[in-house]
Formats: structure tokens, sequence, C-alpha cells
């Protein structure tokens, strides 16, 4: 997994969080139906809210509901699901199987790490500090001072507040919106094949490096993933 051509010393990790470093797709999934079934629409599966997932709140919801964001008090629905969700985000949530483990690893090797999200910022900073404030600093989600996924905004803010070089950094997501993040960033995505888009889809979105598994990172990193007791 190692890929020599492109590792100068990477020294930053930008990770997306749904689908990533979180599993949150349920509790995603029964806010959205919770307002479908409040005002009457049809409920969604979670496989295909699965697929709307990825370029924030307003595109969720519009993609639940049947007339779509056309929908008459549209507005009034998603106010009323970022409402909800803000305080149901962490009914089902956790993390992946081996984030824990690999974020101790990454901040005990000295990498800088940084979240960049199209969840609403206040869902990101909230899910940040509860889970990871150990390790990542810089938590940055959807808001109205800075465009959303995949215009490169949040990677370049994320590089500033870390003081880090963009030709140092590497980005980490589940699906072709954070592919298409890191093309237009101009830094290179490992593309995880846990979340929210299969291993075939990302490759068709143009995936160019895959990891099925947290402690591979490392691997492509040109890490040894060691534990308290040594080399594992």
């Amino acid at each position: 997994m190692r890929k020599e051509a492109i590792m100068k010393k990477i020294d930053t990790i930008i990770f997306d969080l749904d689908g990533t470093l979180l599993s949150t797709l349920e509790d995603i999934a029964d806010g959205v139906n919770y307002i479908l079934k409040k005002y009457g629409f049809p409920q969604r599966t979670y496989d295909e809210i699965r697929s709307f997932v990825g370029n924030g709140a307003a595109r969720l919801l519009g993609q639940a509901l049947p007339d779509g964001q056309k929908t008459h008090d549209f507005v009034k629905y998603l106010e009323e699901y970022k409402k909800y969700y803000l305080e149901h985000n962490n009914i089902k949530t956790s993390p992946y199987e081996g984030i824990m483990e690999l974020l101790s690893e990454l901040s005990h090797k000295e990498y800088k790490l940084a979240i960049v999200s199209n969840k609403n910022d206040k869902n990101v900073k909230s899910l940040n500090k509860i889970y990871f404030e150990d390790y990542i600093k810089t938590a940055i989600g959807e808001s109205k001072n800075i465009k959303r996924k995949p215009a490169p905004d949040m990677v370049y803010k994320a590089l500033d507040e870390l003081g880090s070089a963009l030709e140092k950094a590497v980005y980490i997501g589940d699906s072709e919106v954070d592919i298409l993040t890191a093309k237009n960033a101009s830094i290179p995505c490992v593309s995880v094949t846990w979340g929210f888009r299969d291993k075939e889809f990302l490759k068709g979105q143009g995936a160019e490096y895959l990891i099925d598994q947290p402690h591979e990172l490392l691997e492509f990193l040109g890490e040894e993933l060691v534990s308290e007791g040594g080399q594992i």
C-alpha cells in the first residue's frame, strides 16, 4: 500500500468524518425519517439514505423528499431536521473499528490531524469533542462562511489552522465528493472502503489509493503499527 512516488514526508492528514471516522448512517437516517414521518412523506431505507449522504444537509433532505428542494415548506423541514439531528447525533453513532487505535498511533507519531466535513459545523465540532478531541484539534463543517466540499476551501482552512504545507498533506475519505475535494485541493486522496460507498464505485469515480482497514493507512505512510508492548 506504500506509494513511493508521492511520498515526500507527509506530516498532515485531513479526514472526512461520516463514513470515514464515524459510522453515522443510522442516526442520520433516523433524523431524516423523523421529518418524513412527521409530515406524512414516505420513509426511506438506510441504503437509500446512504446514497444521499455526502453533500450537506440540504441536498440530503432534498433527495429524501418526493419533490426535492422544491417541496413546499422545504426550509422549515430542513431547519427542523438540523435541530433534531444536532440533539440526536450520537444515539447509534460510533467510530469504525480500528479508528481510535489509528488516531492514537498517528498522534504518537506527531502527525497533524484535521476533520473537514459537509456535515453542519455544530455537529462536526460536537462529535469531534465527544470522540476525537485528544487527537484532533481542527474540525471544520458546513457553514455560511466557507464553501462546502468538493470546493477545496475547507482543506485550505484546515491546513492554515494546523500551520501545514499543502505538499505535505494527504486526504482520507469514503466518497466521490472526497476524491474530487482532494483533486481540487491538489493533494493525494486515500479512499476507504468501509464507509458509505463500496470499492467498485470508488474505483469508478477515479480512486487511486484504496484501503480496507484503518491500520493500512500507516502502511501507505510508510509507518509501522506499534502497540504499547512493541511491534504488532
